[in-house]
């Protein structure tokens, strides 16, 4: 398996129909010999993540998008189960407050962006704002055009000021959300989760469908790309999105820094 298979090229013809919600290519073996491979990977990310944090240089952006119940909680708990949580930083992002309102739309999402030696997780995103905003028709086509470009230049100059950007749609199927929704109203403990305005958006699949496959369309670039990961298996999702994030903690090649000559002839007495 590789996971370029996963990234969605920029300028290509792309559809969501051509990835498989049930693909299980990450995960090998049985259920529980990918669990040991998953704990693994989530402790070789941990021993990268504190170097990274260490180091003080690179920051990474892990962006998180998916239709409800498709694994964005679940998915932060699994690939960061063995991290360290200093350096890690998780932002999540729901309706937008008056005052964000009151500024542009990037305004909230900037001001939580990664700082150095930052892993910075975004459940959910500025990709609201090609989203849900589009399929409720309260932006036109021409202003989501806008915007997908206005993003473009946003993850450029994150890119170009030292952010390594990953961003995985989590691809489920409507079946598949259909069983999850209804196993978090009969399970007690999973009950909060539910809120049936989560209906209403499900009723919109198509709309949804159809906006999703333009933003990542529009902006899988080599610098932010995209990555679509099938979703219906949760072990076969939070093994892939962990094989894509160590590939690219493994490329930025973090080093401890060098401790100064003169601690060499430091002596801690009694």
């Amino acid at each position: 398996m590789n996971i370029d298979d996963y990234r969605v090229k920029p300028k290509s013809k792309f559809s969501l129909s051509d990835y498989d919600t049930q693909d299980k290519a990450a995960r090998k073996g049985s259920k529980e010999e990918a669990v040991v491979a998953l704990e693994k990977i989530a402790s070789e990310i941990n021993a990268l993540q504190d170097i990274l944090y260490a180091q003080g240089k690179h920051k990474v952006l892990l962006v998180l998008q998916g239709m409800d119940a498709s694994g964005k909680d679940g998915t932060v708990k699994h690939v960061f189960s063995e991290c360290d949580p200093l350096g890690i930083r998780l932002a999540s992002f729901k309706a937008p407050t008056e005052d964000e309102l009151a500024h542009d739309y990037l305004w909230r999402v900037h001001d939580v962006v990664p700082k150095k030696g930052e892993i910075v997780i975004f459940n959910r995103s500025h990709y609201e704002d090609v989203l849900i905003v589009k399929v409720h028709d309260w932006i036109d086509d021409a202003e989501c055009k806008r915007r997908f470009a206005q993003i473009n230049d946003f993850e450029r100059l994150l890119a170009e000021t030292g952010t390594t950007m990953i961003k995985c749609y989590l691809h489920i199927s409507k079946d598949e959300q259909k069983k999850r929704m209804q196993q978090r109203i009969d399970d007690p403990t999973k009950t909060w989760k539910f809120n049936p305005n989560d209906l209403k958006e499900r009723a919109l699949w198509p709309q949804y469908m159809k906006a999703y496959e333009n933003a990542i369309a529009a902006t899988s670039t080599e610098y932010a790309p995209w990555y679509v990961v099938p979703a219906d298996s949760k072990t076969n999702r939070n093994m892939l999105i962990s094989m894509i994030l160590l590939a690219h903690l493994q490329k930025l090649k973090p080093v401890y820094p060098v401790a100064p000559a003169d601690y060499k002839n430091i002596v801690i007495e009694d």
